[in-house]
């Protein structure tokens, strides 16, 4: 069945009760945007269906155009599918959101699994204080390479230590982040990677208080870590991340597209685009290498120093 009603079947104790509760069949809708996403799907749905959590929530898949078993997955693990077909994960979020039939709306990723009682932590930090907007957390790596498995969790200790000190955060991992249905803003549309992340915290602010919870971590995949560090510096981060994100906000319009899906099906181009960039970023290293050499040596004429 497409809605799930808590591992014992019943819809649990409320601890308040709001007028929007009477509206609002779910605690949680759980959105998860997908394109062609067959390969991690039906993983993330199984850890969703064994949550403890004991009151009512649902599982929204929004299908982004997927030409796989996408939907089928979905619907076979309980899933409501909806379609969404502009391209573009905040696109998908957005219209997950829009039909979310929760009070509070949890985004997550295709790729991503979550602790069984994942949806029991975020119901119990809202509930701790009644004007939380958000309720975020960390997400580790599965199977990164080293790097990918030091800087995340550096990073996200920043966060927790940036919370500590000030109440406030700079950063949210779209895979890991709860808000107040009510009175969301929405999605910006117009923008792609970052836009579900950077865009999203810059709305939700507005909203209220954020909550910071650094022990209720997710586990998401490394595929696009796996690319290597390079690649994952310049073209994911740098270009499709914050470029993309910075261009589409000063043009209001989408400027530089969805970055390449990677999937378990590309394993084998991931490899060979690593193999080019380690290529090329050896040819480089030895360049300059060269260059420094000849400039330390004074072989080079002074019109090629200036």
């Amino acid at each position: 069945m497409a809605d799930q009603i808590g591992p014992a079947g019943h819809h649990g104790a409320r601890n308040r009760v709001t007028e929007n509760e009477f509206a609002s069949p779910y605690r949680f809708s759980v959105v998860i945007p997908a394109y062609n996403e067959a390969g991690y799907l039906e993983s993330a749905l199984k850890s969703l269906q064994q949550q403890d959590f004991a009151g009512p929530y649902e599982v929204i898949v929004v299908d982004n155009n997927s030409t796989d078993d996408t939907a089928a997955i979905a619907r076979r693990n309980g899933a409501r599918v909806l379609h969404e077909p502009q391209p573009g994960v905040c696109a998908a979020r957005q219209r997950g959101t829009t039909d979310a039939r929760g009070e509070i709306v949890v985004s997550t990723d295709a790729d991503t699994v979550h602790p069984v009682d994942w949806l029991t932590r975020l119901d119990a930090r809202f509930r701790m204080q009644a004007n939380v907007t958000a309720v975020a957390g960390p997400c580790r790596y599965q199977d990164p390479p080293w790097w990918a498995a030091i800087f995340p969790r550096l990073w996200f200790a920043a966060v927790a230590v940036g919370y500590g000190a000030a109440g406030r955060i700079f950063y949210v991992t779209a895979t890991n982040i709860a808000f107040v249905r009510e009175g969301f803003a929405g999605y910006d549309t117009i923008l792609t990677q970052g836009g579900d992340e950077v865009d999203l915290l810059r709305r939700l602010k507005r909203q209220g208080r954020i909550v910071w919870d650094p022990s209720n971590a997710v586990t998401t995949s490394s595929r696009r870590m796996n690319q290597g560090l390079l690649y994952t510096l310049v073209v994911s981060f740098g270009y499709y991340y914050g470029w993309s994100y910075l261009l589409s906000r000063l043009s209001s319009r989408p400027v530089v597209g969805v970055a390449p899906a990677i999937r378990r099906e590309h394993a084998e181009q991931v490899r060979r685009r690593q193999r080019r960039w380690q290529v090329g970023a050896t040819v480089v290293a030895f360049c300059l290498a060269g260059v420094l050499r000849l400039r330390s040596a004074g072989a080079l004429p002074r019109s090629e120093r200036m």
